[in-house]
């Protein structure tokens, strides 16, 4: 789960970028936030990712303790191209993982979270 400071525009981001389906999506009135389920299958029982809207919130420090979400991916360099196409911000483009021979990519979502592709 991350939160988020505006949800249109993260799940714009998580579906339009990077290929994902919004799952559901519920507001709680009485705690005053919103939830957002995203899988890369829509008949997934078990959301992949959960994004959380606390009303009223635009905002977050994203703290130390965090490093970034991982996806893998099967054309990693087609999907940077896309990525950057539509509008997305790769900060780090496609290439070799230090000492190994895994291929990896960063992006950044609207909220500044990281999140790495990994070539499967």
């Amino acid at each position: 789960m991350i939160r988020v400071g505006n949800l249109d525009k993260s799940i714009e981001f998580y579906t339009e970028l990077l290929g994902m389906k919004l799952i559901k999506k519920k507001d709680y009135p009485h705690g005053e936030f919103t939830l957002a389920f995203l899988s890369f299958d829509e008949n997934d029982k078990e959301p992949f990712l959960e994004l959380t809207y606390n009303w009223g919130i635009s905002n977050y420090e994203i703290g130390k303790g965090f490093g970034h979400i991982a996806l893998g991916v099967e054309n990693i360099f087609a999907i940077c191209d896309e990525i950057k196409t539509k509008g997305g911000k790769i900060t780090r483009e496609p290439g070799p993982m230090k000492g190994s021979t895994s291929i990896l990519a960063f992006v950044e979502d609207p909220d500044g979270y990281k999140v790495e592709l990994l070539q499967r």
